[in-house]
Order: structure tokens, then sequence, then C-alpha cells
């Protein structure tokens, strides 16, 4: 999902589709007509995502996304290739931006207790806002082709790490091993949020932010 994620001053994961979109880091600005069609971009990606939550990517068409926007079925074409190619972006989106999100966290330094608690709140503010690229990336990372799959994956490592070597240098007593088992039991409770009984988002965050600080901490 190359480029379709707006980020706040901070650094900070940014909801797909909100703002403009933003440009890589040393290219020229966009014109009016490449920044229009960017923004579509976006808005295709938030709809696929709505569409493959709920049906499943097998279960929709690249017509269904255009029907979501108001684009014929042809006019898709001019934006994206196939739907892998959707789901592609889709991922590789959300995977960088998590990435981003928690190098700003660690890059903001602290006690090692913060950077954790920095690194949660990167991940609990995706989950409490995100729920659709959550049930999507859980259930059809496998459907994309092997290139983007296989960079999902590398992300989604380097991100992992970055909570394992904050858990050592928090709990050194743990070793990598432990520490990463922590990690990735951590991270199957935040995802695991889209199954929960409906509740208010505040509610949420902190109801998620508890449990997932008291499991790395046990």
């Amino acid at each position: 999902m190359s480029g379709t994620g707006a980020r706040d001053q901070q650094g900070e994961a940014a909801p797909l589709g909100e703002g403009t979109a933003p440009l890589r880091e040393g290219t020229a600005p966009l014109t009016p007509r490449a920044q229009a069609k960017a923004q579509r971009r976006i808005e295709i990606v938030v709809a696929a995502a709505r569409l493959m939550a709920r049906r499943g990517f097998h279960g929709v068409r690249l017509d269904d996304i255009g029907a979501e926007v108001g684009i014929s079925g042809p006019g898709m074409y001019r934006y994206f290739s196939s739907k892998e190619d959707v789901l592609a972006e889709m991922l590789l989106d959300i995977s960088r931006r998590l990435r981003d999100g928690g190098r700003a966290a660690v890059e903001r330094g602290g006690a090692p207790a913060d950077v954790l608690d920095a690194l949660l709140a990167v991940h609990v503010d995706f989950v409490a806002t995100e729920p659709d690229l959550i049930s999507v990336q859980f259930r059809d990372l496998a459907s994309l082709p092997a290139g983007p799959r296989h960079e999902v994956r590398r992300l989604q490592r380097e991100y992992a790490e970055m909570w394992v070597d904050a858990l050592v240098l928090l709990r050194p007593e743990l070793g990598t091993t432990d520490a990463r088992a922590h990690v990735h039991a951590v991270f199957g409770l935040l995802n695991a949020s889209p199954r929960l009984p409906a509740m208010a988002e505040d509610e949420l965050r902190r109801v998620l932010t508890a449990m997932a600080s008291a499991a790395l901490r046990a």
C-alpha cells in the first residue's frame, strides 16, 4: 500500500484514508491531477478493506470495489490492475505505517517502560481505528502474490523486533526468545479486537492497553 497512509507530525500512524496523499521523501510535489488520482486510490483501498473484511478477498470482485466508490468496472483499471494489486497496496501500507510508527516511538527514547508503552499506544491506535484492516490482514495475507507477501512479512518482523528489543531492555531476565513469545502473544490479543463485544472506542483502548500491558509484564 505504497504511500497511501497519512501520518501526523509526530510520525505516528494515522488511519488509512485520512488527510491527503503524502509524498515520499525526495519526490517532487504532485500536480493537482496526480494528487487527485492518489487520493482516489486511497478511497478505493478503504472501500476494498471494508468489503474484504465482510466478504473475504475471494468474495469481492474489482467491479464490487469500483461500485463502492462510484467507478465503473473499466474505470478501475486507471487506478489498479487487479484486486491483488489493491490488496497488496492495502497490506503493504499498514505494515509500513506500523513499522514507521514503531520506529518513531523508539526514536523518541525514554525509559524502557516508556518506549514499550509508546509502542503499545501505536498498535492500540491501529486496532481501535482500523478493524477492517486487521480482519483482512489476518484472513487474506496468503492471497497476496509472493513478492508483496514476503515484503509484508519482512516489515512485520522489523516492527515486532522493535517490541522485542524494548521488552528485553525492560525485562532482561526474559531473554530474546521468551520476549519474542510475549510480544507475539500480545499481538494476538490486540489483533483479536474485531471479534470482541462492541464497545465505545475509549473503552476499547482502555481495555486493550490494560490487558496488553499486563501480559508484557507477566
